[in-house]
């Protein structure tokens, strides 16, 4: 397993090697494309907002990254 740093317009994104795939943290994802000042908390209410409205779980496969 190997981890690494991408940066995208300026900005880190975590992103972590595993069976051949990066995996990138998506609350980092949507801090960059949302500009949020609290991205965990905008992912925690869009998946809360998408299950309440579609019944569909928003959710990653693997552990909060460090």
């Amino acid at each position: 397993m190997d981890t690494a740093l991408a940066v995208f317009d300026g900005k880190k994104i975590r992103k972590i090697w595993v069976k051949d795939e990066w995996w990138f943290s998506v609350v980092d994802i949507v801090g960059v494309l949302t500009d949020s000042v609290d991205p965990k908390d905008y992912w925690y209410r869009l998946k809360k907002r998408e299950l309440e409205s579609s019944r569909v779980e928003l959710s990653t496969f693997c552990p909060r990254l460090r």
